[in-house]
């Protein structure tokens, strides 16, 4: 059996809950043959609360799950009956569109990526103000004047003596104001 990938709309918030439901219907009605892997797309991001950093886990489309399978009406059905699933995305009716090899390469290497090197939640914008926490110049306020997500860094311009000076900092050294 030829497996292709497909994409399953579920209830916001319910994609590890469709995914565990999924495996155990899977093996209860024996048809580990026809389906293969089953992904929640999703990456790890830093987040710092109260000073302190966490990496947590974001989901990269929420409210879809990626289900590798050979469509039958048996497996179409064991799918969408499933509890929290709306349907399946594109195609129509009983006979969803598959999407492309290239398409899931590209999302397991994004998701391979977060694991590797988490991403920042917060997102800085060129000409923001913000506020320096940590550092030489703790509690300076400036703009941000670059963004480098590669590096986790910015470039903040600060007023230090009544001069506009360019500082490097890490995103967990300032703050949105």
């Amino acid at each position: 059996m030829s497996k292709r990938w497909y994409v399953v709309h579920v209830y916001s918030g319910m994609e590890k809950s469709v995914h565990k439901a999924l495996v155990e219907r899977i093996e209860r009605a024996e048809l580990q043959e026809a389906f293969g892997r089953i992904l929640v797309p999703s990456e790890e991001v830093v987040e710092v609360k109260n000073g302190k950093k966490s990496i947590t886990e974001r989901r990269i489309y929420p409210g879809y799950v990626l289900v590798e399978m050979a469509l039958t009406d048996e497996t179409w059905h064991l799918v969408k009956s499933t509890p929290r699933v709306t349907g399946f995305l594109g195609g129509s009716g009983n006979r969803p569109a598959p999407i492309s090899e290239r398409e899931v390469e590209k999302l397991l290497s994004q998701m391979e990526e977060g694991v590797e090197k988490p991403r920042h939640k917060v997102l800085f914008e060129v000409g923001e103000l913000v506020r320096v926490k940590d550092g030489p110049f703790a509690d300076f306020n400036g703009n941000v004047e670059e963004v480098n997500y590669e590096k986790n860094k910015v470039r903040v311009t600060v007023t230090i003596f009544g001069r506009a000076t360019p500082v490097e900092l890490d995103f967990d050294q300032v703050e949105k104001t």
